[in-house]
């Protein structure tokens, strides 16, 4: 190829540089050609981004500025995509040419690593859906309809900017280094560049969140999928349907991604449409309509199968056949949305963005916001998955951009479109669907009484319309269905109708959504328990080496069986007792999980400050500094607040002294049961939350004297420790994102003209 010197093609080792092997091709693009292609600035290029700029600036302008008494959704759209175009094609690369400055030339794990079995070189858009699947839980989708209590723009302004800024970051550099240090875990690398102290609160802390992040998913599936026939066996088929997929790649027809995600996708389709038949019959109503504990012993038995069988066989490709399901009907609400172009009346603002007792969730704005959108801007179960499957399939180091960075901005676009189905509906329906049943009452009558007693302006719901909504969407109530899920169904169906088929399709796009939503979070379920796997392996490995080795199946059995068994265990307790389990551990989930994501941001702090990026140390510091701020504020609310609606410890004390008192309901509760339990759950909850503050504030600041530490060796022209993998040539070539530049495509065409026999065995999909 023209401009790449021989000499930095193939992969032999020769006095520590990676030199030339004369029977390969170029494992890489010249950086001069690369680099000329990328400045390449022509009219055309220059009009695109322009009106990109343009488009985005007017969406904002319309979002923020001129704000009426109703504002137009298609402005949602416009402003978000405008914007992720724009961070990914100018500030991720920022970040890749002046922090992380990766090199195609050297091999990844997955390369040097290659196993079949968790190191396993994937096609980057298999990797893509994968990463995008496992990522994308249930906080992209419930987190923004529970915070459009606020109003619209709150939750617009961080869902869009804070991923650009902060959790699009977090999950590129996480991945970036986790892959350069073989895929250890986020914990075992902070254990190596913090040091004991630091590192061992972060294993604690990322193995104590990790269970229950995987239980709360597990629980939203099982409460998604229990007694719907429907979704249990739509869902169900994607095992087999993936399997095949995995097989077809494997050793039917290698290499041919396109050809076999157009047969998953047929194959999907099958699945979904004829899920809605055979729960129409008689004997698939009866065999697929499974109570909660089945199926919550179902999800544990998959969760660990998932987690040792090889990544190629079941999770690569399930995760793949759902992002076309998850990107398909988000793609698919968008298009709805600029052709419906409905009418938003919700206010940027509502009463009450400056209040701390709203009926949906209790806290104020700052800093209840940014941790009930756990997910969509920023999120630390992403620093899991970006230091647990992904980094040990990537092919190439320029890959992580695409999907990490990339990846990251599409779970934000769900949790946009998320947010705008659940503030198109009408304001009453909203609030009488996500505030609890004391509240509403449970019925029609009192719901709209009580929704009409908030006096909220525009607002008066009646019995009869909540009554006929249920009716349209095929539920006999709609009232006090809180947690996120079937608000984001009515939205869509309400939207969707509009666009294909009118009301009465209603009824058939709101439960699509309910199972699309449990599709949807499942791929998170099974990711999840892979890397606890990882995770304990790594801590474990700390004191008895071979568990670091995750090909050795002894270890990977019994670390699996740990972490499905502690999960699992918590998942079954909430199952059979609402008032136990995981149902105690629920409302720690944003919190922690931004904690985490705080965790993750202060490792990355050190390693880029080790690596002697102090001029863009910012990149990662901001990030941070926002993330320890809002997190550590609404932990010490959450812990030391005198206002039982926030407070653990004052709802503690209330319900105690309700009892001393001889009441036999309070609050929320109503049985004496029901509040010993309440007392019970608060203080584990207050306890918990303790734990995780005391636990991020010693990694955030050990990360911070680790830094203070690098830049005073490298004052003083001493080199820091590199925890770096050892550099080893690569002999494979593929390109960096979606579609092959045109210098990619060249050097692809020159791969494939190299002789069967001198082609590297691919380990994975190609």
């Amino acid at each position: 190829m023209a401009g790449m010197p021989d000499e930095l093609a193939g992969s032999k080792r020769r006095g520590g540089q990676l030199t030339t092997d004369p029977e390969l091709p170029p494992t890489a693009v010249d950086e001069a050609v690369r680099e000329a292609e990328e400045k390449k600035w022509t009219p055309a290029k220059i009009a695109i981004w322009a009106a990109i700029a343009l488009l985005g600036g007017v969406a904002w302008f319309m979002l923020a500025i001129v704000r009426g008494e109703t504002v137009n959704a298609i402005w949602f759209v416009f402003a978000s995509v405008c914007t992720y175009l724009i961070g990914y094609r100018f500030y991720s690369k920022v970040i890749e040419r002046l922090l992380l400055k990766p090199n195609d030339r050297r091999a990844t794990p997955a390369e040097y690593k290659a196993d079949g079995k968790d190191y396993v070189r994937t096609d980057r858009n298999v990797l893509f859906g994968h990463h995008f699947a496992a990522i994308a839980g249930a906080g992209p989708l419930v987190g923004p309809v529970i915070a459009a209590q606020m109003g619209y723009l709150p939750g617009t302004i961080w869902i869009i900017i804070g991923v650009v800024l902060a959790g699009a970051v977090q999950d590129y550099l996480v991945m970036f280094f986790s892959m350069r240090r073989g895929g250890r875990s986020l914990g075992q690398m902070a254990r190596e560049e913090l040091g004991v102290i630091g590192g061992t609160a972060a294993l604690i802390a990322t193995l104590l969140i990790m269970v229950i992040i995987v239980a709360i998913l597990a629980l939203v599936v099982v409460n998604a999928l229990g007694e719907s026939p429907w979704g249990v066996f739509s869902v169900g088929m994607t095992i087999p349907i993936a399997l095949f997929m995995g097989i077809y790649l494997r050793f039917l027809r290698p290499g041919k991604v396109l050809e076999v995600s157009l047969i998953g996708f047929v194959l999907l389709m099958a699945a979904i449409i004829g899920g809605g038949a055979v729960a129409g019959t008689e004997w698939g109503a009866a065999f697929f309509h499974l109570d909660k504990v089945t199926i919550a012993w179902g999800l544990i038995v998959y969760g660990f199968i998932a987690a040792i069988l090889p990544v190629w066989l079941l999770l690569a490709p399930r995760d793949y056949l759902s992002t076309f399901m998850k990107i398909g009907v988000i793609v698919m609400l968008a298009l709805a949305i600029v052709v419906v172009r409905p009418e938003i009346t919700v206010p940027a603002f509502s009463e009450f963005a400056s209040r701390d007792n709203g009926p949906v969730f209790s806290g104020a704005l700052f800093p209840f916001l940014f941790v009930t959108i756990a997910c969509g801007a920023l999120s630390g179960f992403h620093a899991l998955i970006s230091s647990g499957t992904t980094p040990k399939l990537i092919e190439k180091e320029r890959q992580t951009r695409f999907i990490g960075y990339g990846g990251m901005l599409m779970e934000s676009f769900v949790a946009i479109m998320a947010l705008v189905a659940a503030i198109s509906i009408d304001r009453g329906i909203y609030f009488a669907m996500n505030a609890p049943l004391a509240l509403t009452g449970g019925t029609v009558e009192s719901a709209a009484t009580w929704v009409n007693s908030l006096g909220l302006a525009g607002v008066n719901i009646t019995p009869d319309v909540l009554a006929q909504t249920a009716s349209n969407v095929g539920e006999e109530s709609i009232i006090s269905r809180s947690g996120g899920a079937p608000t984001l169904a009515v939205g869509l169906a309400h939207i969707m109708q509009q666009f294909i088929g009118g009301t009465a399709m209603m009824a058939f796009w709101y439960h699509f959504a309910i199972m699309f939503e449990a599709l949807f979070i499942l791929t998170a379920v099974d990711a999840g328990t892979r890397v606890a796997r990882f995770m304990l392996q790594d801590s474990i490995g700390n004191f008895v080496p071979k568990f670091k080795e995750h090909s050795w199946r002894p270890g990977a059995w019994l670390c699996t069986a740990v972490m499905v068994g502690a999960w699992g265990a918590v998942l079954l307790m909430g199952v059979t007792d609402p008032l136990g389990g995981i149902n105690t551990l629920f409302p720690l989930f944003g919190i922690a999980n931004q904690l985490l994501a705080a965790i993750a941001l202060a490792v990355c702090m050190a390693i880029a400050a080790k690596r002697g990026a102090f001029k863009y140390l910012w990149i990662v510091a901001l990030p941070l500094a926002f993330a320890a701020v809002v997190t550590i504020t609404a932990s010490f609310h959450k812990i030391f607040s005198p206002v039982p609606a926030v407070g653990y410890f004052a709802n503690n004390a209330a319900f105690s002294k309700a009892l001393a008192d001889g009441k036999t309901e309070f609050g929320t509760a109503k049985t004496v049961l029901a509040m010993e339990a309440v007392v019970r759950n608060t203080m584990i909850q207050g306890w918990l939350s303790i734990i995780f503050v005391v636990l991020s504030i010693i990694v955030i600041a050990t990360a911070i004297v680790a830094t203070i530490k690098a830049f005073r060796h490298n004052a003083a022209g001493i080199a820091n420790v590199d925890h770096e993998d050892e550099a080893r040539p690569s002999r494979v070539f593929a390109p960096a994102g979606l579609i092959p530049s045109p210098a990619e495509r060249e050097l692809l065409a020159e791969w494939d003209k190299l002789p069967a026999e001198l082609r590297f065995e691919r380990a994975g999909h190609q």
